[in-house]
């Protein structure tokens, strides 16, 4: 019985070491876990409920397409109706087959990870859940080891239990979609498919999809621009995981294997995508001033390269396309046209009348306002060495109006190459809204950087000032069929200075009597000169002032002549005046800016104010109808085939420097710029270098295109008349029985339209 006895007292005893054994794990694991559920340092609710996720703030056109975005990392958040069942099925067939059944841990997946572990199997597959990743990417863990990484791995279990008492299933897989990084700036789902394929979440296919999640194995290892085959391998592996779990036919998933990746590489950055010149206006000015004045609630300043707003412009798309694209045209010609005269000067690009020691400073300025030249400075290299330094020949990446070029050039010859080139700036907005339809700063965002609608003040606007004298000559009662003697006006200086007695350009009409509709036309001096004789300048800034210009001006005769320096943003918002009834309205690029969860946070509306009389605004057009009809925009009408009513005004500047056109339409003002940044580079010919030629044909490409485009309602018809009967006598056979003969062959039916 003795033996009995041992025998039992031994098998009680194994069976409490059995126990021992068998909970103690499980004790101290569950020890373990509250200790780290109530004392480590884990999200509280708020963090879960708001988890900090950088978001891209989006620009938004008017027809809703997105222009570009201000980004620490490219995510835009979409919900979960907006990405394709496609991916949806690939993620949980390939990441975690049982995600509908857990509740944030998988434990039937974990002891297979586990039992795989210990066994060497490779078929147990992993054990981390959707939610546990999402717990990882959410909250991220550092590079841990040993007992360190179990501690934070069972954190991020209890954070995904957690999250899924927080969120549906569907909104963790759309926030995990959202926060993953795809790398090559595609971060989150909405990016990925516009960067790999150039579509959204919503329109990706089968094997798109399953390409994507492919990456979420190791983004890095299978990038696609990088490792192609290896990609294609990956998103085979997903499409026999969808076809495992019943995602896929059998016959599917062979003929989806056979595909190709087919990507359609986007890269997104500020220089690329439409309306570069806009975009950085808007992030380094507008948006910069606005984050002052409008903090968060918590008094905090709203980040737009995090906080995910949304910017709603008045920029149209299409006319954006089509602005870029006419001023690549033209300029790519004039630019061609402009080298082949360079090879005639001694000292190109600069004119024939600039001195060598004029140059020298040019190029001294251009290399001290490079950006090789400020960190040279900032090194502590002395001027010597930097100089020394420009002549030294390296690789480098040009531009061209055939793409981009790699060469070897010193730093020094670069900057006399850029300098070649013929810069421009066009803006278009609708005159009733004062909304900025097109807005293009210059040639090529990546190689030139300077905007030339808003931020170019710098440039003398010539003969399309004139409209100013004009109107203020109207406003006073003058008929456009006034006549005005086409002689030399000379207008009396301040004692010690000589009268001041402006010549006329083209000599062809001097001494015959001219009405006010074709001196404008015909951008007369000697007519303007006579005009601001009779008001002064003072009251001709004072008209300009009260139209939107805000430029300084100085209010001295020559301004007559197009001498103040203005930019073309000023320039089209003032001649939007006469088409909007003689109210000049704010020019407006943003209607309204949203939070991430589209909370309106800012409204915008343009300010007015009436500066003619609806009558006489509509004279005002009638008169600058004949630049178009009879005048120096002509060419419109017999090259450029647009017959629609266009009121305008071209504009000269001394020396071919600057070559302006405004053009007027009853529902879209334009204006454009043309010239190189100095102004010591220049056509010699004026032919050439004049308005005409330089800017006019930018806008006629641009409003043939825009009037081309049957998705843009843009009136064909003639300006709105006035209700009210005009008390300035248009019809000049009324005005004036006698007509000077002879001026360009008018009678008195061709001289208003």
């Amino acid at each position: 019985m003795s033996a009995e006895k041992s025998k039992n007292k031994n098998y009680k005893k194994g069976v409490i070491w059995f126990w021992i054994l068998f909970t103690f794990p499980i004790l101290a694991l569950f020890l373990f876990v509250m200790s780290v559920r109530f004392f480590a340092d884990l999200p509280d609710t708020e963090a879960l409920q708001n988890p900090q996720t950088n978001l891209a703030t989006e620009i938004l056109s008017s027809d809703m397409k997105v222009l570009g975005k201000y980004y620490a990392e490219n995510r835009t958040k979409v919900n979960f109706k907006e990405i394709s069942p496609n991916v949806i099925k690939a993620l949980i067939a390939t990441e975690d087959a049982r995600f509908y059944e857990h509740s944030g841990v998988d434990v039937r997946a974990l002891a297979r990870a586990v039992f795989g572990a210990l066994t060497g199997s490779g078929s147990s597959g992993g054990g981390s859940t959707i939610t546990q990743q999402l717990a990882k990417m959410l909250f991220p863990r550092e590079d841990l080891h040993g007992f360190s990484l179990i501690s934070r791995k069972i954190k991020e279990w209890i954070i995904a239990v957690k999250l899924e008492r927080e969120y549906t299933k569907e909104e963790i897989i759309a926030m995990y979609l959202n926060k993953f990084d795809f790398i090559n700036s595609a971060v989150g789902i909405k990016s990925a498919a516009q960067i790999y394929f150039g579509t959204t979440p919503d329109s990706l296919r089968i094997e798109e999809a399953a390409m994507l999640v492919g990456m979420a194995k190791n983004p890095s290892l299978f990038n696609p621009n990088r490792f192609v085959e290896r990609s294609k391998g990956r998103r085979n592996t997903v499409l026999n995981q969808m076809n495992k779990y019943g995602y896929l036919t059998d016959g599917a998933t062979d003929s989806l294997k056979k595909l190709p990746l087919k990507l359609s590489f986007h890269p997104e950055n500020h220089n690329d995508g439409l309306a570069p010149y806009f975009r950085e206006y808007l992030r380094d000015v507008f948006m910069k001033k606005w984050c002052e004045e409008n903090p968060k609630p918590d008094g905090k300043k709203y980040d737009i390269y995090r906080d995910g707003l949304k910017i709603y412009t008045t920029i149209d798309s299409r006319m954006q396309r089509y602005a870029e694209e006419a001023v690549t045209e033209h300029l790519r010609e004039l630019q061609g046209a402009f080298f082949k005269e360079c090879k005639q000067k001694r000292n190109a690009p600069f004119a024939w009348n600039v001195t060598k020691e004029e140059i020298a400073s040019i190029m001294e300025q251009g290399m001290k306002r490079s950006d090789r030249y400020r960190t040279l400075k900032k090194a502590g290299m002395k001027e010597a060495e930097i100089e020394k330094k420009f002549k030294i020949p390296v690789a480098m990446t040009i531009f061209t109006w055939n793409g981009d070029k790699d060469t070897v050039m010193t730093p020094w010859d670069s900057i006399r190459y850029y300098k070649g080139f013929l810069q421009t700036g066009l803006m278009s907005m609708e005159p009733q809204t004062g909304y900025i339809k097109a807005w293009v700063g210059g040639i090529s965002h990546k190689f030139f950087q300077y905007d030339h609608v808003q931020i170019g003040h710098s440039r003398q606007v010539g003969s399309t000032f004139k409209p100013f004298i004009y109107a203020l000559a109207i406003q006073e009662g003058y008929s456009p069929c006034y006549r005005v003697p086409n002689v030399k006006t000379c207008i009396d200086m301040p004692a010690g200075q000589p009268a001041w007695c402006p010549d006329n350009s083209d000599i062809k009409l001097n001494g015959r009597m001219l009405t006010l509709q074709q001196a404008l036309a015909n951008s007369v001096n000697f007519i303007s000169a006579y005009l601001i004789k009779q008001f002064g300048p003072q009251a001709v800034v004072d008209i300009a002032r009260r139209m939107g210009v805000v430029s300084p001006i100085e209010p001295v005769p020559s301004i007559c002549l197009g001498t103040p320096e203005i930019s073309v943003f000023e320039m089209v918002g003032a001649n939007s005046t006469f088409a909007n009834k003689g109210t000049w309205i704010q020019p407006t690029f943003v209607t309204r800016i949203e939070d991430k969860n589209g909370n309106v946070l800012t409204d915008f509306f343009p300010r007015t104010e009436e500066v003619l009389s609806e009558e006489k605004a509509y004279v005002m057009l009638q008169l600058m109808k004949g630049v178009v009809q009879i005048g120096t925009g002509v060419r419109l009408r017999y090259r450029y085939k647009l017959t629609m009513p266009i009121a305008g005004k071209t504009g000269t500047t001394q020396n071919n420097s600057d070559g302006w056109f405004m053009g007027i339409t009853p529902d879209l003002v334009s204006g454009c710029w043309t010239g190189a940044d100095d102004r010591a580079v220049h056509f010699d010919r004026t032919d050439m270098g004049q308005g005409a030629s330089m800017a006019l044909p930018i806008w006629a490409k641009y409003m043939q295109k825009v009037y081309a485009d049957k998705t843009i309602k843009i009136s064909k018809g003639e300006f709105e008349k006035p209700d009210k009967k005009l008390d300035i006598e248009m019809d000049c056979s009324k005005y004036n029985k006698e007509l000077e003969s002879g001026v360009e062959n008018l009678n008195s039916e061709e001289a208003f339209y």
